[in-house]
């Protein structure tokens, strides 16, 4: 390759800037462990913090710019849908920061590890959301799940976070077997991994078996990834099992990155097959919504009903595919976003409840949380209401915007479907707040220890799912922007 060659690749580089910010700082993170000692290495969560926020701060400079370069021959695509989603991750991940501190040092995990794993694994987010070319998604996506699998296991001496990271890993090489299946078809099909061009071929041979046989594969692979039944074996065991800041880590910022590149692909690469691929979405969000709720009420550790409502909300935030419409999909944006503060601010009250050895995440371990820790069980209560889609928070909007948009496409069924799941999914949730209000109060412990670092996590995640929920107009008109730039 010759200096020209490299050069004509790497224009318009800028556009992995974010990602490159976050590569750099995990680096830097790297580092500066070897330097530090063990009493000291709260430092690192700060540079892994102003790390993100930096990349943010491009992101946020590339959208006001109005540019939309395609870098590295259009490989990466830094358009607003891409940044969009950039800036959910990265605020993800520093969310995930501010509620480890404290939890990294009371239940001694390896810091420098913990937190180059959690930077890196954010990192592979990023190019994920701005990915133009299948390669990349695949490389990406990989890049994600390897920081996230070590991240399932990191309490070594725990058997249940040990099998998390097994048989996440193993489900995982599953899925990505199946990811390359499809990308190979496509390949096959149209001599290009690049999704507009993908397009392009098929507008000129919309029915070719190959291609319906990616799309399938594709479907399979992304079905892994954001939970989708019947994709979803391996969510409660690895969310139960998992430290419970990973779970948090997982349940948002994974669970975005994926909707990320599952939207781009089927929006941009295969628009012309939308009336297989949204019928066959209908069924999964179906099904999804149904299973992950019905499931999650029999339920008696938290962390697991929280599995199944994360599975039962990947059908949600489905339907803004199923609705194949720019309501549809500035809706999915929109509820994502909202997913992400009301989810990492109910994992972050749970961390807050538990110690070293005793992590308190059972539905009768919250006994009486509401007289003893006022405060912490008001956020839950706002965090556990606006998941159920109960007014004005967050999480109402956010349903009334895709029941909405999937109604308007046609799809009345499937909005009746979901609202009842909607209303079913109200008596888990009140469960862990009839407990903390209404339960018998067990013997406290002894006092919590100060944790003004997952205090502040916990504070912005209430702040957020409350703005969103009482002012929904601006953030929509966002998402509806960034929407729009996909296509």
């Amino acid at each position: 390759m010759t200096p020209l060659d490299i050069a004509t690749f790497a224009a318009h580089w800028e556009a992995a800037l974010p990602g490159i910010v976050i590569v750099a700082t995990a680096c830097a993170v790297m580092m500066l462990d070897l330097a530090l000692r063990d009493g000291s290495r709260s430092v690192l969560a700060g540079v892994g913090i102003l790390g993100l926020v930096a990349a943010m701060w491009v992101a946020v400079a590339a959208w006001r710019s109005g540019g939309d370069p395609d870098g590295f021959q259009h490989m990466l695509r830094a358009d607003r849908y891409g940044l969009f989603f950039t800036l959910v991750i990265c605020l993800s991940a520093v969310l995930t920061l501010l509620m480890s501190v404290e939890y990294v040092r009371e239940w001694g995990l390896p810091a420098g590890d913990f937190y180059t794993l959690v930077l890196l694994s954010t990192a592979g987010m990023v190019f994920l959301a701005l990915a133009n070319d299948l390669i990349v998604v695949f490389v990406a996506l990989e890049t994600m799940s390897m920081g996230v699998y070590v991240l399932s296991g990191l309490l070594r001496g725990d058997v249940r976070s040990n099998e998390a990271s097994v048989k996440y890993f193993l489900l995982g090489a599953f899925a990505s077997g199946f990811l390359l299946y499809g990308v190979a078809f496509l390949y096959g099909a149209t001599a290009s991994t690049r999704l507009d061009v993908i397009a392009e071929a098929i507008a000129r041979r919309p029915g070719e078996p190959f291609m319906l046989l990616g799309l399938a594969f594709l479907l399979v692979g992304f079905g892994f990834k954001v939970a989708l039944i019947p994709f979803q074996a391996w969510t409660p065991d690895v969310y139960e099992g998992a430290p419970t800041v990973v779970t948090a880590f997982m349940a948002v910022a994974v669970k975005a990155a994926a909707f990320a590149a599952f939207a781009r692909v089927f929006v941009v690469s295969l628009p012309d097959l939308a009336g297989q691929w949204t019928g066959l979405l209908a069924v999964l969000a179906a099904l999804t919504m149904t299973v992950g709720n019905v499931v999650a009420l029999s339920q008696r550790s938290v962390k697991r009903m929280l599995a199944y409502s994360s599975i039962a909300h990947a059908g949600y935030a489905l339907l803004g595919l199923v609705a194949d419409s720019a309501e549809g999909g500035s809706a999915l944006l929109y509820y994502l976003a909202v997913y992400a503060f009301m989810n990492v601010g109910a994992f972050g009250v749970l961390v807050a409840l538990g110690r070293r050895g005793e992590p308190r995440d059972r539905l009768d371990d919250l006994a009486g949380v509401g007289q003893r820790h006022p405060l912490l069980g008001l956020c839950l209560t706002v965090f556990l209401l606006s998941l159920a889609g109960i007014p004005p928070m967050a999480g109402f909007i956010g349903k009334f915007y895709l029941f909405s948009s999937v109604i308007d496409a046609g799809h009345t069924g499937l909005a009746l479907i979901a609202v009842v799941n909607s209303v079913i999914s109200v008596y888990y949730y009140l469960g862990p707040i009839v407990q903390m209000y209404v339960g018998e109060t067990a013997a406290e412990a002894g006092p919590f220890p100060a944790r003004p670092w997952l205090l502040a996590c916990i504070a912005v995640a209430l702040a957020g799912t409350l703005y969103l929920g009482v002012f929904p107009s601006g953030p929509m008109r966002l998402a509806a922007s960034s929407f729009g730039s996909l296509r």
